[in-house]
């Protein structure tokens, strides 16, 4: 039987409130972290026991609590960051609720000493399962120490769910690496059963914060990171994207910050896997740092309880944005164009001069059938004495591998690999120059069944999808015939390719399916059309290859994101083989 309706107790209202802020012990690091960066916190120290279930201590230098709003700091609805409504408008601090504290001091034990710099001597307070026990004076640095005990102790149907103590700490250095890599001007520390886990100093300088990127996501990622800063109409992008070769397995080591925020946001996370779609290996996910500063009053960070996503005004603006930035980036990353030559094994670079002889450099064209050499006029960088980024040919190793030297030491190329991408390219640029998508009239035109909803969205995005080479008829409220398609798929399905569009359309409100359909053909007669393994080149034919690879867009890597190139310095050679020791 339904019951009458009644007001719940304080509380069960803040248990309630806790369930949504305080998921697992690295909710109560986010908050407490949050708080002391908003505190103007130059020193967090994060201490830890049995994976935070037993104790979580959160200890900083910030501006401290006044000892008459101890109490108000663990009430509900009680915040020092916003007075009225229109402040949600533009929120421009990381914690603002004014429950994480409430919330946590009604499923645990928690302890708050602070002081101002104005105290002559600090206050402290102490709150088990939302009881006050204890408040008053206390001996305390500037600054605040919370320590919260026993997690979900008064709550035992919570506390089953949480899991390993090193499950739960994972979560944790989750939460520590986010908040370090958005504040580089706050030393952190993390300490776990009274053992030091990782110590990070402030990092002001452009060495220092590299320093920091290389602790926290490795030497790989830091040393071949490629950077960002990229400003367009009010949007500004920063931050490190990895190369293409250095790829994890899973997409855990992707950080995205929004005015200082760290959040996951599906768009962004869309735009970042449109950028890598031509250079990254099927199935691998790309390493990246990125900071969007945008204006507060054109993002919502009010969304979701813990804050973890936000909401912008302006979506669409900012998946271009990051997209169009990004692809730029990526396709500039080629031999001698600022990228990072990729090592055999993790050695020290010493670099040396070694004078290599002046050539005569050879054309390589690329068509859907093959590759045709041609003569062409000194390369003027080889002409004024210069070594080009690849150097010049010196052998072949089994029809596979083209070795050259360059003023480093060896360059050893991938011939299948370096071709396959040059061919994709000239394709790819002779498509984007022909004035419009060539398309085929279906000669039995295909009834594609839908929702009201995409029928809609076809009708509107008419000339959008007309762009993409899609003609498309609505023949009733929830159906559409294909009329014309995209000629280089004229052999695929259309009702799925029509599907995909709409869908992308409606989630992103962009769509690049016909685009990276057509591109996914190309790179398959690229690959088929390319220099296959075991065939010799002569000198001139390897050569022709090398500055057509310092040329090509993505030179790096192949068309399934394979390397097409690695380096290896004379002093790796020098330690190899014991000289000068």
């Amino acid at each position: 039987m339904l019951k009458r309706i009644s007001r719940l107790s304080p509380f069960v209202a803040d248990q309630i409130a806790a369930g949504e802020v305080v998921e697992r012990p690295a909710s109560i690091v986010k908050e407490l972290i949050e708080n002391s960066i908003d505190a103007g916190a130059t020193r967090v120290v994060l201490d830890v026991e049995h994976g935070g279930v037993k104790r979580v201590q959160v200890q900083d230098d910030g501006a401290g609590i006044h000892a008459d709003d101890l109490r108000l700091a663990t009430a509900r609805h009680a915040t020092s960051k916003i007075e009225r409504a229109d402040d949600l408008d533009g929120i421009a601090t990381l914690g603002f609720r004014g429950e994480a504290l409430a919330s946590l001091a009604s499923v645990a034990r928690v302890s708050i000493a602070s002081r101002t710099a104005t105290a002559s001597q600090g206050a402290r307070i102490e709150v088990h399962g939302g009881e006050e026990l204890s408040i008053g004076p206390a001996a305390h640095p500037v600054g605040t120490t919370v320590t919260v005990t026993d997690l979900f102790y008064n709550t035992p149907a919570r506390r089953k769910f949480l899991k390993t103590e090193r499950t739960e700490l994972a979560h944790i250095e989750d939460v520590f690496v986010r908040q370090a890599l958005s504040h580089f001007d706050v030393a952190f520390e993390l300490r776990h059963g009274g053992r030091a886990v990782r110590v990070l100093e402030r990092a002001t300088s452009e060495d220092q914060r590299t320093r920091r990127i290389a602790q926290l996501l490795g030497d790989s990622f830091a040393g071949s990171a490629v950077t960002v800063e990229e400003v367009r109409g009010g949007l500004v992008l920063s931050g490190w994207v990895g190369a293409p070769t250095v790829t994890r397995s899973q997409a855990d080591q992707q950080y995205f910050f929004v005015n200082g925020r760290a959040v996951k946001d599906r768009l962004v996370s869309h735009a970042v896997r449109q950028a890598y779609r031509d250079v990254m290996f099927h199935g691998r996910h790309p390493v990246f740092v990125l900071y969007l500063q945008v204006d507060p009053t054109l993002v919502d960070v009010n969304v979701h309880p813990t804050k973890h996503e936000v909401r912008f005004r302006e979506g669409r603006l900012v998946h271009d944005f990051v997209f169009g930035s990004l692809n730029r980036l990526l396709r500039d990353v080629r031999p001698g164009a600022g990228s990072v030559p990729l090592k055999m094994p993790a050695v020290q670079d010493v670099h040396r001069s070694y004078p290599l002889p002046e050539q005569t450099t050879i054309g390589l064209e690329a068509s859907e059938s093959g590759s045709v050499v041609r003569e062409a006029a000194p390369n003027p960088i080889v002409a004024q004495g210069a070594v080009p980024p690849l150097g010049f040919a010196v052998g072949q190793i089994h029809g596979v591998y083209v070795l050259a030297q360059n003023s480093e030491g060896l360059v050893v190329v991938d011939t299948h690999a370096a071709h396959e991408r040059i061919t994709y390219e000239k394709m790819k640029t002779a498509r984007a120059r022909a004035e419009k998508v060539q398309t085929q009239r279906m000669l039995v035109p295909v009834v594609v069944d839908v929702t009201e909803r995409e029928a809609d969205l076809a009708e509107e995005c008419a000339e959008t999808l007309g762009a993409l080479g899609i003609v498309l008829d609505r023949t009733g409220p929830r159906s559409l015939m294909v009329r014309e398609i995209p000629a280089l798929l004229a052999g695929g399905d259309q009702e799925a390719l029509v599907r995909d569009v709409l869908s992308d359309l409606v989630e992103h409100g962009t769509s690049s399916r016909v685009q990276a359909a057509q591109d996914e053909l190309l790179a398959t007669i690229a690959c088929h059309g390319s220099v296959r393994a075991n065939r010799a080149l002569t000198l001139t034919e390897m050569n022709a290859l090398l500055r057509e690879m310092e040329q090509t867009e993505n030179g790096g890597q192949c068309n399934h994101g394979r390397p097409t190139y690695l380096v290896q310095s004379m002093a790796d050679f020098d330690r190899l083989f014991l000289r000068g020791l």
